[in-house]
């Protein structure tokens, strides 16, 4: 029996990296999942890697109240009431000092980042059974941070917040809420931020990263994903209010 068999699982930024290795991992385990995502083409490819019947997709703007009310309705209306939400949809932003921030940009990445957050708690928990999971993705940078990512820090942080307070108002009911705070991961959202910083720097910023980590090396996707199932299953049934640390030691 798997670890979140025949449990009803929402992921959001669901066709990314992450969110895709994580999807896997439900599945593996038991789980029909319903993959959110803003990306049609990417969406539906990944869907075709999937089991039939396990899994479903929706596209939805996370940072909408009425996308996201929908895609929880619907994840009910398919599989009844939801058993995990793992919130993973994120953006970057750019890198820029914050007196050169363009205003619009920074509130595109708290909407995403932190709105679609809040709206999935806020649309979700009234659809969840007792005992589920709320699994958040924040970042190493949510607990430290670096010049220029004044937006995607700011996000990030936030989410703790949001996290500590949502596991206080939902343990009556024992659901659990907790963030994954990965490191860098070797993906495409890494590498178009590491594009960036590389000019920042004036040098490689993938090799400078993988210096500053005590493991010396990005994380592989599915090696964060193993912590994201920890926290969505049964396994973590005494953990909450945590930030669960994916990033081979890089916050020390």
């Amino acid at each position: 029996m798997g670890l979140l068999e025949n449990k009803t699982c929402i992921v959001t930024g669901a066709a990314g990296s992450l969110g895709l290795a994580s999807v896997r991992r439900f599945v593996e385990e038991g789980a029909r999942v319903m993959l959110v995502d803003r990306d049609r083409d990417r969406l539906n490819d990944a869907l075709k890697t999937l089991p039939e019947g396990r899994a479903t997709a929706m596209l939805a703007d996370v940072a909408s109240s009425r996308d996201t009310a929908a895609y929880v309705n619907a994840t009910v209306a398919r599989w009844g009431p939801i058993d995990v939400l793992f919130s993973n949809a994120g953006i970057s932003g750019v890198i820029r000092p914050v007196t050169e921030y363009p205003e619009e940009i920074f509130d595109a990445v708290m909407a995403v980042n932190l709105k679609g957050s809040f709206l999935a708690c806020k649309y979700a928990l009234p659809q969840m059974r007792d005992g589920g999971s709320i699994v958040m993705t924040s970042s190493v940078v949510g607990v430290t941070s670096d010049p220029g990512i004044a937006a995607y820090a700011a996000s990030k942080h936030g989410l703790i917040g949001l996290m500590r307070t949502v596991a206080k108002e939902a343990a009556a009911r024992r659901i659990r809420v907790n963030v994954v705070a990965p490191g860098p991961i070797d993906n495409g959202f890494q590498r178009e931020v590491e594009s960036g910083l590389s000019v920042a720097l004036g040098t490689d910023a993938g090799k400078f990263l993988d210096s500053v980590i005590p493991l010396g090396r990005h994380a592989g996707a599915d090696e964060v994903a193993r912590s994201v199932l920890f926290l969505a299953s049964d396994q973590s049934a005494f953990t909450t209010g945590s930030v669960v640390m994916a990033d081979g030691g890089m916050h020390i």
